[in-house]
Parts: C-alpha cells; sequence; structure tokens
C-alpha cells in the first residue's frame, strides 16, 4: 500500500506560495488493496458468525420400517413421526426413498427422515 503526502503547495494571489493541507491520501492501488482486505475481514467474521450446519453432524442411520397391508404414506408418517407435520413427513418419505408416487405395497421397506 502506497501512501502519498497530502501537503500541496498553491499559487497564492499575490505571487507567493500558500502551503495546502491535506490528509493522507491512499493511491488507486492502494484503495483497492484495503476494499479486498475489509471484504476478507467481513467473510472470515460472517464464518465465524454463522451457525454450525447439520452437514458437519455424522448422520444416524435411517430407520427402516416394513409395510403392512393397510398401510400408507400418511398412516406411517403419523404413527413413527406422530411429532411432525404429517404432509411435510409424507414428502420426506417420498423424496428419501425415490418413490415416484403415493403409491406403497405390503412388503415395501422404507427409510425414515431422521429428525431428532
Amino acid at each position: 500500500m502506497e501512501l502519498v503526502s497530502g501537503s500541496r503547495r498553491r499559487v497564492a494571489a499575490g505571487g507567493g506560495t500558500a502551503a495546502v493541507t491535506g490528509g493522507v491520501r491512499l493511491t488507486r492501488r492502494g484503495r483497492v488493496v484495503a476494499v479486498l482486505f475489509l471484504l476478507v475481514l467481513a467473510a472470515v467474521a460472517l464464518a465465524f458468525a454463522a451457525p454450525a450446519s447439520d452437514a458437519a453432524t455424522p448422520a444416524r442411520p435411517a430407520r427402516i420400517v416394513v409395510v403392512r397391508p393397510g398401510d400408507s404414506l400418511w398412516s406411517i408418517a403419523a404413527h413413527y413421526l406422530p411429532s411432525r407435520d404429517a404432509p411435510r413427513m409424507v414428502e420426506e418419505i417420498r423424496q428419501l426413498n425415490r418413490l415416484p408416487g403415493y403409491t406403497i405395497h405390503a412388503g415395501e421397506q422404507l427409510a425414515l427422515p431422521n429428525h431428532r
């Protein structure tokens, strides 16, 4: 970073010179370096302030259930995940098991989402 002194001389009306004092000025490269430094500092601060994600925690094995005659995705979600929102759990079960629709058959094994 290059600092340039801000004192300059200006020709006064009477022919003499008068000192014009200014603060410290940064060159263009110095301003770019200062802005980049502040951006990096802000990124580091955000990285430390951000909450840890679940990606860092080891995954627990999914609970597997066997579909019984008369079961539906809704009844399985209501039985095994009762404290959760049933429609959302049905969609999570479908996505986790890569089901194309809502039809399941007795004897199928379904993985249930891990929720704490």
